[in-house]
């Protein structure tokens, strides 16, 4: 196998396997303790709606919905995992994939919380870091909690994959 193929191979099961471990905490989450995930069907509504130009809106919910929003949506969050467990590869070095460590998964999974932060949250109307949501800082500590699961999940999925591949 070259070794692009390898990148490759590796960012992609690192980045789904760590979307799952992100996507199991927010089920249990909301199975035990009644706190709701992000609605992807959002995600894909901006991202639907960016292809007619809009690409910030007062309030997505209220925004024109697309066809396919869930699916497209959906696709949308497991390839950001997947483009997110690329970067870190290459960051940290296919060496780190082969025998993982858990800090530099966890602390770059907590740094991409700022894509949220200062990219979607805004977009979707929320303001920056959820300032205009009724209830700030707890969006904020929801968004740092699940990023935190991502980059648990990357370190689990990277450590998965040292022994799988």
């Amino acid at each position: 196998m070259t070794v692009e193929m390898e990148f490759v191979l590796r960012a992609v099961t690192i980045g789904v396997g760590a979307t799952l471990v992100m996507d199991f905490w927010a089920l249990g989450q909301k199975s035990f303790f009644n706190i709701p995930s992000l609605n992807y069907a959002m995600v894909g509504r901006w991202l639907g709606n960016m292809a007619r130009g809009n690409f910030a809106h007062a309030n997505i919910g209220a925004a024109r919905p697309v066809a396919g929003e869930a699916v497209i949506g959906w696709s949308a969050h497991y390839i950001i995992g997947v483009v997110f467990a690329a970067v870190l590869l290459r960051l940290a070095g296919i060496d780190w994939a082969l025998e993982p460590s858990f800090l530099p998964a966890f602390g770059f999974g907590l740094v991409t919380v700022v894509m949220p932060f200062f990219v979607m949250q805004p977009a979707f109307g929320f303001g920056i870091a959820a300032s205009k949501t009724p209830a700030p800082n707890t969006a904020r500590l929801r968004s740092l909690i699940a990023h935190g699961s991502f980059g648990l999940g990357l370190y689990l999925a990277a450590l998965l994959a040292s022994i799988v591949l």
